[in-house]
């Protein structure tokens, strides 16, 4: 089995290869049937469905779904790119520090941000003073399509890769869309769905027919005998739990499994014109840095392990592998491995050569300063929610 090297890559992404895969098996840390547990959607139901496995159908739970993975994978990159592990990737930062909010919010990048360069957060903020979609690099941003990625390549490539809407931006509805060139998802494979138990002992005996009045502020006070806005001691925490049987309990698995597409065609929809012009050779070297950033991205994600949630922690059985889908009817594909390490030095090999064809991207990150009006909505969100009992929705 090979490493990936540029020579490879490029000649994949410029001929008629269809994608790079990779499918990973994966055990619970506690060994094979431990327990794990997947995420939980409205109506506290897990996403269930059967689906054809070696010609048989098989229950199967969603443990990590595209959009999850693909936030994962930007976060990977974003611990990369703080610890100097990864350098000159373009992105985007908004600093919320020193503006006097009850919970510090920090900073928030494009690759934190939902919509990525298109999220709201970005919109809403300040570049050189302007509103960023007004400044001069925001402005590029609307000349963006299919026919011209020039711009999305400069300051948010991982848009590219991930996916992008630009609903929020000066063109609305109307605004460019990117479908997405790496997808991965993580299933578990002949599910059985189990039970979770809960309950709480007070060691204060806390009894309910003792009344409190809950104030604004968090705190209480005894209510009187003919007060009828008393609630229970449980209502601020106090008071025993009574045993209880919850249907969403869990999985067992036969195993889970990691499955990444990175879609070759996809990357060839894209064009990279330089003052108006586009060349065969700029293009093929661009969609090739992106197939590398892709390819690291993944990579960087997988050591940093499969810890998806609370009791959903992963451990994958081999190590990954990636396969070359070129050849229809091919029988034995060609394979190879990538450490994160190989990956940063083919990423780096592939944006050099861009460069020599005029394709230069961003190398320090854009500093942003949230609006006033922004501000301003966050500190009232956060007022409220410090006034909110903590099982209230967000909405």
């Amino acid at each position: 089995m090979n490493a990936l090297d540029l020579k490879t890559l490029s000649s994949a992404v410029t001929n008629s290869a269809a994608a790079f895969r990779s499918r990973t098996r994966l055990q619970p840390a506690g060994g094979e049937g431990d327990k794990v547990f997947p995420p939980t959607y409205a109506g506290a139901v897990y996403a269930k469905e059967d689906r054809q496995i070696n010609g048989a159908k098989v229950p199967c739970v969603l443990l990590d779904s595209v959009q999850a993975q693909a936030n994962r994978l930007e976060e990977a990159l974003q611990r990369a790119l703080d610890a100097g592990t990864l350098k000159s990737v373009p992105v985007l930062n908004v600093d919320f520090t020193g503006i006097g909010l009850l919970d510090e919010v920090g900073r928030v990048s494009s690759l934190e941000a939902p919509h990525r360069i298109a999220d709201a957060i970005l919109r809403d903020s300040l570049h050189d003073g302007q509103p960023f979609r007004k400044s001069e690099l925001g402005k590029s941003l609307d000349q963006a399509s299919l026919q011209n990625a020039t711009p999305l390549y400069k300051l948010c490539p991982t848009a590219l890769i991930f996916g992008l809407w630009d609903s929020t931006g000066p063109k609305g509805g109307l605004g460019a869309k990117f479908q997405r060139a790496l997808v991965s998802e993580i299933i578990g494979v002949n599910a059985e769905i189990g039970v979770k138990t809960s309950s709480r002992i007070d060691p204060l005996g806390m009894r309910a027919a003792a009344k409190v009045i809950k104030k604004p502020d968090g705190s209480y006070e005894l209510a009187g005998d003919k007060a009828k806005d008393g609630v229970s001691p449980s209502e601020v925490n106090h008071g025993n739990i009574r045993p209880d049987v919850n249907a969403v309990g869990g999985a067992t698995l036969d195993y889970a499994e990691q499955t990444v597409v990175l879609s070759l065609p996809a990357l060839r929809k894209l064009r990279f014109p330089v003052d108006g012009k586009t060349t065969p050779e700029r293009d093929a070297a661009a969609r090739t840095v992106l197939a590398a950033l892709a390819l690291t991205a993944a990579a960087l994600a997988a050591e940093s392990g499969f810890d998806l949630r609370s009791r959903c922690l992963l451990w994958p059985t081999d190590v990954m592998k990636w396969q070359l889908l070129d050849t229809p009817g091919k029988k034995d594909l060609t394979e190879f491995t990538l450490t994160s390490e190989e990956a940063i030095k083919l990423l780096e090999q592939a944006v050099a050569a861009a460069e020599k064809h005029g394709l230069v991207w961003q190398k320090e990150p854009v500093k942003l300063t949230p609006s006033p009006n922004l501000v301003a909505l966050l500190k009232r969100s956060q007022d409220i929610a410090a006034k909110t009992p903590a099982d209230a929705t967000a909405e």
